[in-house]
């Protein structure tokens, strides 16, 4: 017999900032979620930059529904001025509400969805298609497949898993894949857990986002600490107007302090910049080093690479639902110029929620970084405010679903009108990223960027951003 959709849950792939945000919102309107985490935790993202301070304070980075379940329980709120890490984010705040009878019934740990689709409705059946359920497909720790009947599907997986490669061509560069066990991608801990790895090498950051300049800071620290160990810095472009930032200009100060460190360290000398610089081929040596060719035909050699340039959506368990998308950014197309991250800045973004990133099968939608795509202009507020907007459509409120209301700063610094090739670094803007199948963190005035974090561990008063979903 054919389930009535309407007595069946709502799916929400990803246990991150966004995927909980969702839950909490779909429970405050009387609906049924079920939230289907890839990681043995909620917040796996957030964990995985966990060292890395983000750039807005708590105060922006709590969704409303959230702190009102959470709050009921006599949760506290931490200093809504202090900037959290990803691991005070999920410490403090995801793993709480996680605990929450309310959120935790409905939570599957260890649960990665492999494919989305209609109940015995194939991709290209059209009768009754709209009356069959989403059949969400998984995989447990064990290997164990199943399925969950879901009446409606928000996908809030984020992009953490899937980083972009080195080459500015978007695929990796000749024989980056053999150099695999020498390059990191995203912002590794330099001066904590993988303190041991960098000490006394030579090693080359690729990127222009704030991932990039956070790994950049954290190197230029552990070179006055141990010596024998050298920076370098792979830029594409020769603009750096975006890395350096705005200074005291910027509307998030602690962002403005990080680009003015970095043209401090490039300028002394302590990191040796090369620009423009587009990684081409990798070479692993007898000895262990990488000798790493540029487009342009200059080469260097390395002991090691950090490859920080952006972040891009794994679209592959949507392969049959019918999705509509922009052909470059990987987004909702409507969405698409709203966010494009050569017309917009993070503060810039119009508020936008169900009505935008709604799919052509109805009652699928994207949210969080996963609906940003290859865009790196997410904003963790503008996350909840999305699945929210969601929430009450589906509860039957359009009203409230189109009265979307967001207040971002104006910041202009990720703004960029700027052309081939010197557009080729777009993809490293200011902003942030999300998680594997999990989270999605970028914080409200804050960027998220190519990847999901923006500072410096080696500097507290330099936050940071995180990633999102």
């Amino acid at each position: 017999m054919r389930p009535n959709p309407a007595s069946l849950p709502v799916a929400v792939i990803g246990g991150g900032p966004v995927g909980l945000a969702a839950a909490a919102h779909l429970h405050e309107l009387g609906l049924e979620p079920v939230v289907l985490e890839a990681g043995p935790s909620v917040g796996t993202a957030p964990l995985a930059w966990g060292h890395v301070h983000m750039f807005s304070p708590w105060r922006y980075n709590i969704d409303r529904a959230a702190r009102t379940l959470l709050e009921r329980h006599g949760w506290t709120a931490p200093d809504p001025e202090t900037f959290p890490t990803g691991r005070d984010l999920v410490e403090g705040y995801l793993a709480p509400l996680a605990a929450l009878p309310e959120i935790a019934e409905r939570l599957r740990l260890n649960t990665r969805v492999t494919g989305v689709a209609r109940l015995r409705a194939g991709k290209v059946r059209n009768a009754g298609r709209e009356q069959q359920p989403f059949e969400v497909r998984f995989e447990d720790e064990h290997g164990t497949q199943g399925r969950i009947l879901a009446r409606a599907v928000i996908v809030a997986s984020g992009t953490w898993g899937t980083p972009s490669p080195a080459s500015s061509s978007g695929l990796p560069a000749i024989g980056e894949r053999q150099a695999a066990g020498r390059i990191r991608y995203g912002m590794p801990d330099i001066l904590g857990t993988d303190r041991t790895r960098y000490e006394g090498k030579r090693v080359l950051v690729v990127g222009s986002g704030h991932s990039a300049i956070g790994t950049l800071i954290d190197l230029a620290s552990l070179a006055d600490q141990a010596p024998g160990s050298s920076v370098l810095w792979a830029a594409r472009g020769t603009d750096l107007t975006r890395a350096y930032g705005g200074g005291a200009a910027d509307q998030l100060p602690e962002r403005g302090a990080l680009g003015q460190r970095l043209r401090q360290l490039v300028e002394s000398g302590t990191i040796e910049l090369l620009a423009p610089f587009s990684v081409d081929e990798i070479q692993c040596e007898s000895g262990g080093t990488l000798t790493v060719q540029s487009a342009e035909g200059r080469v260097v050699k390395v002991d090691e690479m950090v490859v920080a340039t952006g972040l891009r959506p794994d679209l592959s368990i949507l392969g049959e639902v019918r999705l509509d998308l922009d052909p470059a950014l990987e987004c909702p197309s409507v969405l698409a110029p709203l966010i494009d991250p050569n017309l917009h800045s993070c503060g810039t973004v119009r508020p936008h929620g169900a009505e935008e990133l709604a799919q052509p099968d109805v009652g699928l939608f994207m949210a969080g970084m996963a609906s940003y795509g290859r865009a790196p202009t997410f904003l963790l507020a503008t996350g909840h405010e999305q699945v929210r907007s969601i929430a009450a459509f589906l509860a039957g409120d359009v009203e409230a679903a189109r009265r979307v209301e967001l207040d971002l700063p104006q910041t202009g610094v990720c703004s960029s009108s700027r052309v081939l090739p010197e557009a080729v670094d777009t993809a490293a803007s200011c902003c942030m990223p999300e998680t594997p199948q999990g989270g999605g963190y970028a914080p409200e005035p804050e960027l998220i960027e190519d990847t999901p974090y923006c500072g410096s561990p080696a500097r507290k008063e330099l936050a940071q951003v995180e990633p999102a979903e």
